[in-house]
């Protein structure tokens, strides 16, 4: 049996669908709405009261999604149980939540997945297995992310919106482009710089448009564009070289769910329930989410 933990947004969603074919599912979430979604899509669940509760069923695995501020305990919950976990991203959006987060995570870093999907993307595997042990030839990197806000200008998710709490825009779109830039050429990255701005959504917390700077040692310098006014999803990487810029670039397709990577990262977190550790090191996590939090900062 797997556990959903909160379905604070709508990822849960399209793991269930996924892991509903693999195994039995369990469910506990305190928002009567979602809950009743959740139900009329999977009336199979067995449904809890409180996390205890979930947890208490002994479930072999658990997918996280509560809001940003809630991850450190209900991680702590989760970790005391001995269970894998994936937690749905960001796990942090600010210095404190992660400075939170880290001793959390320090326990069982190895039962811990947490990540944007689109690592697991297969375009992007094939991609990132082109450059793998080849950065030298990398002048510099751009990761571009074309999601629309429009949903939070019109109240959705209003704790995903605010900085403090969920990110907002720079973090919670941001960072798509930066675990693919991350994972393409590693943790060791430092924040040049960030920008951020409104330009159509003014009922946002946040911003619509942002861009983060970012350079490795001795190595490329990279930037990432977030684009929150934009009436299609597409995630693109270029990388610049001497004979010419290679850009990728992801988009849903006819079968989004395997295009984007939803279906890849279940199959790396059910590895995990199967006893192996989890495929993202834990240095590689905290790097994306701490280029982040340095980010929100610096526009704040």
């Amino acid at each position: 049996m797997i556990a959903l933990a909160g379905l604070a947004t709508s990822h849960p969603y399209t793991d269930a669908r996924t892991l509903a074919t693999r195994s039995a599912l369990a469910v506990w979430e305190p928002d009567a709405q979602r809950l009743a979604r959740f139900r009329a899509e999977h009336p199979d669940a067995e449904v809890f009261d409180d996390l205890t509760a979930l947890l208490d069923a002994k479930p072999d695995g658990v997918v996280l999604t509560v809001p940003t501020p809630q991850v450190a305990p209900a991680l702590a919950a989760v970790l005391d149980r001995d269970l894998p976990c994936f937690v749905n991203k960001p796990a942090a959006a600010t210095a404190r939540q992660l400075a939170v987060l880290d001793p959390v995570v320090s326990r069982a870093p190895h039962r811990v997945l947490s990540s944007s999907v689109l690592r697991f993307a297969p375009q992007f595997e094939e991609f990132r297995a082109r450059y793998a042990g080849d950065s030298a030839a990398i002048l510099s990197v751009r990761a571009t992310v074309r999601h629309s806000v429009q949903p939070w200008a019109e109240g959705l998710n209003p704790w995903q919106d605010d900085p403090a709490e969920g990110g907002g825009t720079l973090v919670t779109m941001g960072i798509h482009g930066v675990e693919l830039l991350v994972a393409l050429l590693g943790p060791e990255v430092t924040v040049a710089g960030a920008v951020s701005a409104v330009r159509r959504y003014r009922s946002l917390r946040s911003e619509d448009t942002g861009l983060i700077a970012l350079g490795w040692p001795g190595g490329p310098v990279g930037a990432i564009e977030v684009l929150g006014v934009t009436d299609d999803e597409a995630y693109a990487v270029t990388v610049e070289t001497a004979e010419g810029p290679h850009t990728m670039t992801l988009t849903g397709g006819d079968d989004p769910e395997t295009a984007l990577g939803y279906r890849g990262t279940i199959a790396a977190f059910l590895s995990m329930v199967a006893g192996e550790p989890s495929p993202v090191r834990w240095t590689e996590t905290r790097a994306v989410l701490s280029v982040l939090a340095t980010a929100r900062a610096m526009t704040r």
